[in-house]
């Protein structure tokens, strides 16, 4: 039997001028001025100072300019208005000819050069107009060529490829037929095209090599078909073994393979855009006293439109409360109200901006002035919550998005956030600094015996510094830099 019931409960929940604002907060500068853009175009009642402030300046100097003299051209002035539109076409235009006035007869026809960027795609489909193909298997071809990645790779399986030309072509074919056109497609250039592995691509591009002038080819090519395992895991002396070469000959071989093109696909499909970081902060240092500044688009002058304050006002006294006026009033003041808040969430977001990093700075104020990475404290999100009295989450939502331009460098907030590790003198210095000294020892290690993680750690022991094997082996993860034994060289 269904009963009714009735509980109380106690709920948290974010209002939605909350939500927005934890997402404006958390946008960067270039993000945050197309967002306020966007309030632009669909809320008349705010407005941009600046914006309007040019076109004010604009309508004075335009009626300045019309009090100040300026002649009233009216058609008065220069006779009959009547003017014969085919009479105008026909005039002389005083024997030259103004560009764009349309063609000419008497002109030759020249064709416009018209630019264009060939790409990897384009490039391999011209390249299987040379072979002499069957109708069918220039779609097989193109069927081949559309699935090349950019990288320059097939990465589909053979018999996928069949069952897509089975219903996009109707054709039904083989793995076998399949694969001795795409053995006719990795003949391209550039070298290595249409590989479906690492290895396959390697030796595409040792086949290209001329074994007359290159002997150490044939080396190469045996390390690539048949000890490619030991050639990934740098077991140099079981390959040289193997070989029974002498360590000159080795070297050439491995400088050899190391030179070749892991992706041949690369930089053939197209330019690659330029990225531009729009700091947050600018951080100037004025003979050693340091001046932050919000970045110009975190702080744009707007301000509720005069005009629809007068239009809520009109119609606020108005005697006539009709239905029309009421849904009027009802418009204007929603307009109002959210241009309103909008203001204040972006005055809020500044405030927060800047007591964030200014707490910052107050942490890593050496470092600000030196800009040396040793200088760098422990902090941790919780440090600078506490200090300005606000929650963990927002003080992450301004360090993980933020920038700041100092006279070191730009740097992304979060850099300045790590751990600490407590020395033998009891002092606790930042992980970055373990980090920077990990990896000068690691570049000035003999690439022929790299220090394993179990010898960087007792140097870092030795040096003060209490940290453990797998602290070790974790910061060298985060530094993107391989084991001990894949940085060995010869």
């Amino acid at each position: 039997m269904q009963k009714l019931s009735l509980n109380q409960a106690l709920q948290q929940k974010l209002s939605p001028q909350q939500i927005q604002f934890i997402k404006l907060l958390q946008v960067t500068s270039a993000e945050l001025e197309g967002r306020i853009e966007e309030e632009l175009e669909v809320n008349p009642a705010l407005e941009d100072v600046t914006v309007r402030d040019d076109f004010e300046s604009l309508d004075k100097s335009s009626s300045d300019s019309s009090e100040d003299g300026d002649e009233d051209f009216s058609s008065d002035d220069y006779g009959n208005d009547d003017v014969n539109l085919d009479d105008y076409l026909k005039d002389d235009m005083s024997g030259y000819k103004m560009q764009g006035d349309g063609p000419n007869p008497d002109d030759d026809d020249r064709d416009m050069p018209i630019s264009f960027e060939n790409t990897l795609f384009d490039s391999l489909e011209m390249q299987l107009g040379f072979l002499r193909l069957s109708e069918r298997e220039e779609v097989i071809g193109r069927q081949l060529i559309g699935s090349i990645d950019s990288d320059g790779y097939l990465r589909r399986e053979l018999d996928s490829l069949a069952n897509d030309l089975a219903f996009s072509q109707n054709i039904e074919t083989d793995e076998e037929e399949i694969e001795s056109i795409l053995f006719k497609i990795q003949y391209f250039d550039p070298a290595g095209i249409g590989a479906r592995t690492l290895q396959e691509c390697l030796h595409l591009q040792l086949k290209r090599i001329d074994e007359e002038h290159h002997p150490e080819v044939v080396y190469a090519l045996d390390i690539i078909d048949n000890q490619f395992e030991e050639f990934t895991k740098k077991h140099y002396d079981k390959i040289q073994k193997k070989l029974g070469i002498s360590d000159e000959e080795l070297k050439e071989v491995i400088k050899m393979i190391t030179k070749l093109n892991p992706k041949p696909g690369g930089g053939e499909s197209g330019s690659i855009a330029s990225q531009y970081i729009i700091p947050d902060y600018i951080l100037t240092n004025n003979n050693g006293k340091l001046e932050l500044t919000l970045n110009s688009k975190n702080a744009p002058e707007l301000r509720v439109s005069e005009h629809y304050k007068e239009m809520f006002d009109t119609y606020d006294k108005s005697d006539k409360k009709d239905k029309q006026m009421k849904e009027a009033v009802t418009f204007v003041k929603q307009k109002l109200d959210s241009a309103k808040w909008f203001i204040d969430a972006i005055r809020q977001r500044q405030q927060t901006l800047l007591k964030t990093m200014n707490a910052i700075i107050q942490y890593q104020y050496e470092f600000f002035l030196e800009g040396e990475e040793t200088k760098l404290k422990p902090m941790i999100l919780k440090d600078i919550a506490l200090d300005i009295g606000m929650d963990i989450s927002t003080v992450s939502r301004v360090a993980n998005s933020k920038t700041v331009q100092t006279e070191h460098g730009i740097y992304p907030l979060k850099y300045f956030f790590s751990e600490g590790i407590s020395t033998d003198s009891g002092e606790d210095v930042s992980s970055r600094e373990i980090k920077s000294i990990l990896k000068e020892m690691i570049e000035k290690e003999d690439k022929s015996k790299p220090l394993p993680d179990e010898k960087l750690e007792k140097l870092l022991n030795d040096r003060g510094y209490n940290i453990a094997r797998r602290t070790v082996a974790k910061y060298r993860e985060q530094m993107d830099i391989p084991v001990a034994r894949l940085r060995k060289e010869l």
